[in-house]
């Protein structure tokens, strides 16, 4: 069920047998588009490491994963077609070209993307992704940068936020795509969604 303002979330709960272990937020993609293409179950997911994992708090103690203090979450999962093919990301969506020059937009679902908090405000259980979109002077990529890792990159006059269940857009040429860390390839229509709950995570 989808988190609400001042609701507990998550409960205790260790990995169960037919859980699998990942060590990365696009290994763990990997296991959720191989079950989803395959219209089977998603198996419970323990995080090892990845943005996801960081961002419930995970330690990537494989050992905990299986004991009494782990805790199990109920997760979003996030869901894009690009160029009307459908692909899945547990942590974040990046469209951007080298060096962030031009438009970019980022997708949320978890508050890391590396050592950048991208996403201070996100939540992996609310239902929504933190998406931003804008295009930044090449003199203020600097300073930005040092922002987002303290999570305070924003408000930006060029920069523009939304938590959203949905959105579209629309690049003047194809963009090169990453999700979860994982390039992709380069595509100019881009339509992500959330679809809350999807996945059982234990860290």
């Amino acid at each position: 069920m989808t988190i609400r303002k001042g609701e507990a979330w998550g409960e205790p709960g260790a990995l169960p047998r037919h859980g699998v272990p990942v060590r990365s937020d696009d290994e763990a993609m990997d296991i959720v588009t191989a079950a989803r293409r395959a219209g089977e179950p998603v198996p419970p997911l323990g995080l090892l490491g990845g943005d996801l994992c960081r961002t419930l708090g995970g330690r990537g103690d494989e050992g905990r994963l299986r004991s009494e203090e782990a805790m199990t979450f109920p997760v979003d999962l996030g869901e894009v077609l690009l160029d009307g093919t459908l692909h899945f990301f547990v942590a974040h969506l990046v469209a951007r070209r080298a060096f962030w020059l031009g438009r970019g937009v980022v997708a949320m679902n978890a508050a890391w993307l590396g050592a950048l908090n991208l996403g201070p405000k996100a939540h992996p259980g609310d239902g929504l992704l933190d998406i931003t979109d804008g295009r930044l002077r090449p003199g203020e990529l600097l300073a930005a940068r040092a922002r987002a890792k303290l999570g305070a990159h924003m408000p930006h006059p060029r920069l523009k936020m939304r938590r959203v269940p949905a959105e579209q857009f629309r690049f003047e040429r194809p963009v090169p795509v990453r999700l979860d860390g994982r390039p992709v390839g380069t595509f100019q229509d881009l339509s992500v969604r959330v679809d809350p709950d999807a996945l059982t995570v234990v860290v």
